[in-house]
Order: C-alpha cells, then sequence, then structure tokens
C-alpha cells in the first residue's frame, strides 16, 4: 500500500533519531567563538546588520554618565512619532492608512492633491483576474491562511507581463498592486475555505471605489453598509500600527535578505509570508484571544485574586498551552511601554464600550495591570514589562468579529507596506547579497569505506 505523505513511518522515525543524536551543537560553543545567537547580544539587543531611514524604535535612552536605561517606548515612521501621526488624521477624521503607505514608501508626507492621486491608484489596481479569482482561490481553498496568501501571492507572477524586472519603477508598480489585493486575497481565501471545509454559503462582494483599505476590509466581510464609522477608523488604527517595526523583525529581515539576492518581488514577499506565519512572530493576538478565552472558562475574572493564580499558573506552564507564557505581554525592544499598544489602548476602550464589550476591556486592563508585577518577580526580569500591540489588537479584532483566521493575515495586510518599502531601500542602496558567516565547529574525520562501516 502506498504511504501517506504525511504518516510518520517507523523508519522515518528512526532517521529523526539519527538526526537528533547526530547534530547537537554544544551550547557552549556559542560563547567560545562568541557567535551572537538569534542576532542578539548577552542582552538581547539586535546584532546591527544594515542601515534604515524607514523607522526607528526606542526604548532606551543614555544618561549623562553614558549609562542606558530603559525609558517610555517611542517609534517613528521616517522620523515622525507615530503618535504625532495618528493625532493628525484623527484630529481630521480621516483614514490614514493609505497616506502612511505614501510615507514609507516615499519619504515624505503627501499634500492632499497627492494623496488623492495616490488612494486612486491604489484603489485602481484594487482587482483580481476573474481566472485567478475561480482558479487560484475559489477552486483551490487551502486549511491554513498564510499559506493561501503565499501560493496566491506567487501565482501571481504568471499574470504579470514583466515580473523579474527589479528597476524601481517596476518594484514600485508590483508593490503597490501587492498591497491593494492583499485585503482581496486574504478575505477571498478565507471564504472559499468556509465554504469549502464548513459549507457556509459564498457571496463574494467586489471591493469599492470610494473605501479606504480598511472600509473595504469590512465591506468584503460583510457587506456594503454592515459596519460603522468606528469600526472601519479602529481598524485602519491597526493597520497603521502594523505597517512597519523596524529592519530587524523576522519577516523584515527575510525581505532584506531575499531581496539581495536579485530575486523577484512575488519571491520575496512570499517569503516574508512564510517568516510571519510563525507563531513566534506574527501569531501572538490569536493566542492572546484564547489564552483570555480560557480564562474566562477557568476562573471567576471578577476575582483579582484568581487572576493573579492564573497569570502564575501560566508562568509556571500549568496554564493554558503550558507554554510558559502570557501571551501580549513584553516585548523583545520595548521594555516601559510599547508606544502601538498605549494608542490602541484607547481605541478598544471605546470600541468596547460601543459595542457593549465593557467587561472584556476592563478584564485586558486587569491583567495589563497586574500581569508586569509578576513576570518581573517570578521571572526576575528588571528591563520592565509592558503589553506590547497584540495585547490590544487581538481585544479589537474579537471586539470587531473579525475571523480568528484573519489575524495574521491583517497583520501582513498591513505589513507588506513596510516590507515593500524595505524591499525598494535594499534595491536602491546596497547592491550585495546577504551573506552572514557560520563557523564550523565539526572536527576533520577520516572517510570509512563502505564494506568497513
Amino acid at each position: 500500500m502506498k504511504k501517506s505523505y504525511s504518516e510518520i513511518t517507523p523508519y522515518i522515525q528512526s532517521l529523526a533519531d539519527i538526526s537528533l543524536a547526530n547534530n547537537q551543537i554544544k551550547p557552549e560553543m556559542y560563547a567560545i567563538h562568541d557567535v551572537k545567537r538569534g542576532l542578539r547580544d548577552l542582552n538581547g539587543n539586535g546584532v546591527v546588520t544594515g542601515l534604515t531611514e524607514i523607522s526607528n524604535i526606542k526604548a532606551r535612552k543614555k544618561l549623562p554618565d553614558g549609562t542606558s536605561v530603559p525609558c517610555e517606548g517611542e517609534l517613528s515612521y521616517r522620523g515622525i512619532n507615530i503618535r504625532e501621526l495618528v493625532a493628525g488624521f484623527r484630529k481630521d477624521k480621516r483614514y490614514g492608512f493609505e497616506e502612511i503607505i505614501y510615507l514609507l514608501l516615499f519619504s515624505e508626507l503627501p499634500t492632499k492633491d497627492k494623496l488623492e492621486e495616490f488612494t486612486k491608484t491604489l484603489s485602481d489596481f484594487r482587482t483580481l483576474p476573474s481566472s485567478f479569482v475561480r482558479d487560484m482561490i475559489l477552486k483551490a481553498p487551502g486549511s491554513d491562511m498564510m499559506n493561501i496568501l503565499a501560493r496566491c501571492v506567487l501565482a501571481l507572477y504568471a499574470y504579470d507581463d514583466n515580473p523579474d524586472d527589479i528597476s524601481v519603477p517596476n518594484v514600485i508598480r508590483q508593490s503597490l498592486f501587492l498591497i491593494s489585493v492583499f485585503p482581496l486575497l486574504s478575505v477571498y481565501g478565507y471564504q472559499s475555505f468556509q465554504h469549502y471545509y464548513n459549507e457556509q454559503s459564498l457571496n463574494i462582494h467586489l471591493p469599492k471605489t470610494e473605501y479606504s483599505t480598511a472600509q473595504n476590509i469590512l465591506h468584503l466581510l460583510r457587506g456594503d453598509g454592515n459596519f460603522t464609522e468606528l469600526e472601519a477608523f479602529v481598524l485602519d488604527l491597526c493597520l497603521v500600527l502594523h505597517a512597519e517595526h523596524g529592519g530587524g523583525n523576522n519577516s523584515t529581515f527575510t525581505t532584506h535578505v531575499v531581496t539581495s539576492s536579485g530575486t523577484d518581488t512575488y519571491s520575496s514577499v512570499a517569503a516574508a509570508l512564510g517568516s510571519l506565519k510563525g507563531p513566534r512572530h506574527g501569531g501572538a493576538n490569536i493566542k492572546v484571544v484564547k489564552m483570555f478565552d480560557d480564562m474566562k472558562q477557568s476562573i471567576n475574572t471578577k476575582n483579582k485574586d484568581e487572576i493573579k493564580d492564573y497569570i502564575c499558573r501560566l508562568l509556571d506552564k500549568n496554564a493554558f498551552d503550558n507554554a510558559g507564557l502570557v501571551y501580549g505581554m513584553g516585548h523583545a525592544i520595548y521594555s516601559k511601554s510599547d508606544p502601538r499598544a498605549d494608542i490602541l489602548k484607547e481605541c478598544a476602550k471605546e470600541l468596547a464600550c460601543a459595542k457593549g464589550h465593557d467587561e472584556d476591556f476592563e478584564l485586558y486592563d486587569m491583567v495589563a495591570r497586574i500581569a508586569p508585577e509578576i513576570i518581573a518577580e517570578k521571572r526576575k526580569m528588571y528591563k520592565g514589562v509592558s503589553p506590547n500591540v497584540d495585547f490590544y489588537s487581538g481585544l479589537i479584532y474579537k471586539t470587531l468579529q473579525l475571523p480568528n483566521e484573519l489575524y495574521t493575515p491583517l497583520f501582513a495586510i498591513a505589513r507588506i507596506a513596510g516590507w515593500s518599502a524595505h524591499r525598494i531601500e535594499e534595491i536602491q542602496n546596497n547592491g550585495k547579497i546577504i551573506r552572514p558567516a557560520y563557523i564550523n565547529v565539526l572536527e576533520e574525520r577520516p572517510y570509512v569505506e563502505l564494506s568497513k562501516r
């Protein structure tokens, strides 16, 4: 009988055992050779591998004596503080994601006329060939949304008359197209999945030219008029805050590495999607929601002591997924605060109040105040722990009643703006393939003839 591709046979298991026995690098070797595991030093700071002008993250400040201490987190896009950017379009009560895309790509704030022209261009790009929707999405559903996205992106290569040209004008064209169609790929992919696997009716909505990216996402999911202005504004803000976060995050660094090889835009974006799919990178917000769901089922969330005990059990690997993590708390870079979380907290509260989810917000807010103290004590962490952007984005997506399967694709819909900016920056400014060194730590050994093994 032919074996299944997914079956782990005794022979495959035996090969795995050989691999585990023979491929173990001793941890002390990293210190001996001064290798920064994960490209981080002993303090957890990233090893500098390049230069960028796209965004900057600040989590520490220097004192007069030269020492560095944690400070309130700051994030800037092209040198402009994210809080000022958000305050600007919130003051005018307008959608900001399209303006942020322009800023990230071209390093200047657009005038009103330029923004209108740019928004129209994105809208004109926001369409897919009917044959592509039919054959690549509806007829070929998948069980994982990020794999669907990556597959669709690679397939779009065949629909491009000039896919391999990596001149800046052509890459900008390709980037604007992918930025525009990511909501369609995500929502249509999800709807196809639901139709095929869960036998839900299939109702495909076409994007509307007058809608922003955030409005179109809700329109594609619900149909015209089935969302409020507040819902669209809050979703737009989530896209703004997820659009970019430095060149060192895993998916953006992947973009730089793959782009440096000279490959096409579609391959570069598919690689970044593969990185974002990983639970250590893009899947944290859904973990936050599931953790809180488990909390509400396990304890009386009105009781502060029971919440404290649950958090302790999380850290002791005795609750939820037994991973020892309080999802949504802490960040590899930020310590005292994540500015994105600070901004989203205000919006999460407003949205929760408007939709009758006050108790959910109060629970999140209580955990946000309690967890850092417990984590700092049990983990002996002194750099500071605070809620990160995933903590409140998960609550917002749940309050918006967005499907769990779209949480990570929403991250991609936003972050492709940053990936595109970094790809263009790599093309314009580098010219060398990224090739870090690995030190071989296995000593030479003689060849043994087959008859003597």
